[in-house]
């Protein structure tokens, strides 16, 4: 027996969306990519290299088709995290750095 949960909408399901993700990633990393010198031996380095690939795609990275006009007819880039209502600010580097537990 296969266990099920939520609810999703079969129409809004595709594989597009995770392979456009999986592109995004491999083209955006060159570990994903064998025969480089950044290729991931160990787990451990590559699981780092995968957070702050998506830390920096969601939250510092702006993204035109996430650009948005207020009120007052003034364009407002976007990141992923601020269309999701998760953050309200473009992050800087710094601020990705000082979540780090040292």
């Amino acid at each position: 027996m296969r266990l099920q949960k939520g609810d999703p909408d079969p129409d809004r399901i595709s594989t597009s969306y995770v392979e456009r993700q999986n592109l995004t990633m491999r083209m955006g990393m060159r570990r994903f990519t064998r025969l480089t010198n950044a290729f991931s031996k160990k787990v451990e380095n590559l699981s780092h290299a995968v957070s702050l690939h998506y830390m920096h795609y969601n939250f510092v990275r702006v993204h035109s088709s996430l650009t948005i006009t207020d009120d007052d007819g003034k364009t407002i880039k976007q990141t992923p995290a601020m269309a999701a209502g998760v953050t309200d600010h473009v992050w800087t580097l710094k601020e990705i750095a000082a979540l780090l537990d040292y």
